[in-house]
């Protein structure tokens, strides 16, 4: 079963204007079906997972691309960077748009290799998992969402319940799974991490003991939705700062975790300045968590926490899988008073507070009022809810069902 991706528009705005495009993302987001969904019977498909192929591309890759000439889909690109100065010559040979379309799931090696050999030559495009409007059906809009705008008619979402939302946020992201509801959740994510664990971190860095890893991989789910403290994660991890901070970026470069920076001015000295950790897919803190069903952990100890990562994760992808970047923040400072998201365009602040109720209510936008110390406009702003009816709270504050988003 295919479900329409919003990140289709993009991927072939972008392949009629670059000669190559790299779509990246955790593994099991969907990149490679989402290009072998677009892709004319005329591009060879090419997966540098099979060893021999593997082999051929970092033997002799002028010669491998000789044998399988543009247009081309190479599939896990980071498996061989040889290709890419050779990608690099028929790209400027040729000054053909969409001459080759590449996934890599590891960021960081294969963003270095881009950045050096294929320079102004190539659309980069970043990839989750499934959101609640591509599970809805909902494409229609090109603008992400932001506090205040009004949506199209066609383009209004269902308001999600309680059970439907955390069935939604247990069952995870993962097309695979997200799409299959007889698909065993435990079984699924164990060979996720267990795949994730022996491939990809293997090639990032040395790790030398697993269980460990596995320990911090826990760890680290239980703190989504939390400011990061390192010391914390690595006193219950077991291992050092300097390894949990390098952990860290190893889930973010694989697209495991976001990091969501503080928002900070020259006007104030007050705001704390360590990011939040949040899980890109709730499914995989289910697992690592242990909760075995979306009724525990929905009455469990980190209900808002998943809550809260989830709509972070939603509104992430609204703004990601239409080649945009997430201008998000978040405010707290050393009064306590905290905004779990700003959203910032055009020089103006929109505050988010996520909550888990249906009631949403004035005292849940108390702190907003402290962000005009910082001298920066504050414009519309949204308690994302599990309500089903979105009312004002203010003048210029609405409540919003998380399905909404």
């Amino acid at each position: 079963m295919y479900l329409k991706r919003t990140a289709e528009d993009i991927i072939l705005s972008a392949s009629t204007q670059f000669p190559v495009v790299l779509l990246t993302g955790a593994r099991q987001v969907g990149k490679t079906t989402i290009l072998r969904q677009l892709a004319e019977p005329s591009r060879t498909y090419i997966s540098l997972d099979e060893s021999t192929l593997r082999l051929s591309a970092t033997e002799d890759p002028a010669l491998f691309l000789q044998r399988f000439p543009p247009p081309l889909l190479i599939d896990e690109i980071q498996y061989a960077p040889e290709l890419l100065p050779y990608i690099k010559i028929i790209a400027d040979e040729h000054h053909t748009a969409g001459l080759f379309w590449l996934t890599g799931s590891q960021q960081f090696h294969t963003m270095k290799g881009v950045s050096e050999s294929l320079a102004g030559r190539v659309a980069i495009i970043n990839m989750m998992g499934l959101s609640g409007e591509e599970l809805n059906g909902f494409h229609s809009s090109p603008l992400p969402y932001l506090p205040g705008r009004r949506r199209e008619p066609e383009d209004i979402r269902p308001a999600l319940n309680l059970r439907e939302a955390y069935e939604r946020i247990w069952r995870g992201s993962y097309p695979t799974i997200a799409l299959d509801p007889n698909m065993n959740h435990r079984l699924f994510y164990s060979s996720y991490v267990q795949t994730y664990i022996q491939r990809d971190v293997r090639d990032l860095t040395q790790v030398g003991n697993e269980l460990i890893f596995y320990r911090f991989l826990r760890a680290a789910a239980a703190r989504t939705g939390q400011v990061l403290n390192y010391s914390d994660l690595a006193r219950d991890t077991g291992i050092s700062v300097n390894t949990a901070k390098t952990w860290v970026s190893i889930l973010k470069t694989s697209g495991i975790v976001y990091l969501l920076e503080p928002y900070f001015s020259n006007v104030t000295k007050r705001i704390i300045k360590t990011p939040k950790l949040y899980f890109t897919d709730t499914g995989l803190v289910s697992h690592l968590t242990e909760w075995t069903s979306p009724q525990t952990l929905e009455a469990g100890a980190m209900s808002g926490a998943i809550f809260e990562t989830y709509v972070v994760t939603e509104l992430l992808k609204s703004y990601i899988h239409r080649g945009m970047g997430a201008p998000f923040y978040f405010y707290r400072d050393s009064d306590q008073n905290e905004v779990d998201l700003l959203i910032v365009q055009d020089g103006i602040l929109h505050p988010i507070e996520i909550k888990k109720t249906a009631s949403p209510s004035k005292s849940d936008i108390r702190h907003f009022h402290s962000l005009s110390s910082l001298g920066v406009p504050v414009g519309h702003g949204a308690v994302i809810c599990l309500t089903g009816l979105g009312l004002p709270l203010g003048e210029t504050v609405d409540s919003v069902g998380v399905g909404e988003v």
